[in-house]
């Protein structure tokens, strides 16, 4: 049976390798994302209160709105469990080293290997999408409302933010380089749908993405993909990002040789999974918005 909505936020790590990556990526959106764990301590971080009567009202209609199969908080959920799998299937398993401030990847460098451009390509161009859809199922709209996504996307913040700023710079920056949206554009163009269908990632979350059909499928992830870029050529310039300065601030936590760069992107696939974690953050904060506001 799946974990309720309570007990997938009690479970969120208070450190590790996905906090201590999430953490580094702060100086882009300083102060955006507090690691926010426990469901009864989001209900008062994101409400204000501490009354318990009203924290226990609270919990309970935001978990019975997560288990109302007529809302798409599950799918969201499910959208976010799948596509970090899809990632971590590139190596064998995630590092189970949890102790100290630095990690060194250098032990494990025998079962990672860099992905190839094509796999990371569709690997950025589907996380991105389901970030549309899961929005879509969350606010309760159409799953190819891309317009609304896009108008929503200004107003991102908090897990929401720190979501995209990791999208953009772990599967964008790292491995793909600074010219990464016209090298993703260039690529989805020119991609067949057999290619698509290779992808892990895509096969896990394929049913959920509008377009009918393998074909028209690509066609709207390549579409959503121009659509958003313009936000994230925005995102990494007002920031100043770079592979380099995101590498030199991941380093202040994991620890990382010059000649094992390559192999970054490909490290922090099989080692973290941000996407659920803040996805799960965000499912929460929604979801006791809601609650409240019905109170």
């Amino acid at each position: 049976m799946s974990k309720s909505i309570f007990e997938l936020v009690d479970d969120l790590p208070t450190g590790g390798l996905t906090v201590m990556s999430l953490n580094a990526l702060d100086f882009a959106i300083p102060g955006q994302w507090q690691n926010t764990v426990g469901f009864d301590n989001t209900i008062k971080v994101v409400t204000g209160t501490d009354d318990p009567e009203y924290i226990q009202a609270i919990g309970e209609r935001a978990v019975a709105l997560y288990n109302d199969k007529g809302e798409g908080y599950q799918t969201a959920m499910w959208l976010y469990n799948t596509v970090d799998s899809g990632s971590r299937l590139l190596g064998a398993g995630a590092m189970a080293n949890k102790v100290g401030e630095k990690f060194s990847i250098l032990g494990f460098l025998g079962n990672i290997t860099p992905k190839a451009e094509t796999a990371q390509t569709i690997d950025l161009s589907v996380k991105l999408v389901a970030e549309i859809v899961a929005y879509c199922q969350i606010n309760g709209i159409p799953g190819d409302s891309v317009g609304d996504f896009l108008a929503g996307l200004s107003d991102y913040g908090g897990e929401s933010l720190m979501r995209m700023c990791a999208l953009v710079c772990f599967d964008g920056l790292i491995p793909l380089g600074p010219d990464f949206i016209s090298m993703v554009m260039d690529k989805m163009g020119g991609m067949s749908p057999g290619e698509l269908e290779g992808n892990p990632t895509f096969k896990g979350i394929k049913d959920q993405i509008p377009g009918g059909n393998t074909g028209g499928q690509l066609g709207f992830i390549t579409e959503s993909f121009g659509n958003v870029s313009g936000w994230m050529s925005d995102f990494v310039t007002s920031r100043g990002l770079s592979p380099e300065v995101v590498v030199g601030n991941i380093r202040n936590f994991v620890d990382i040789s010059d000649d094992k760069l390559d192999y970054l992107g490909a490290f922090l696939d099989v080692s973290t999974n941000y996407y659920v974690h803040t996805g799960t953050q965000t499912l929460a904060r929604r979801l006791i918005e809601r609650a409240a506001a019905e109170m």
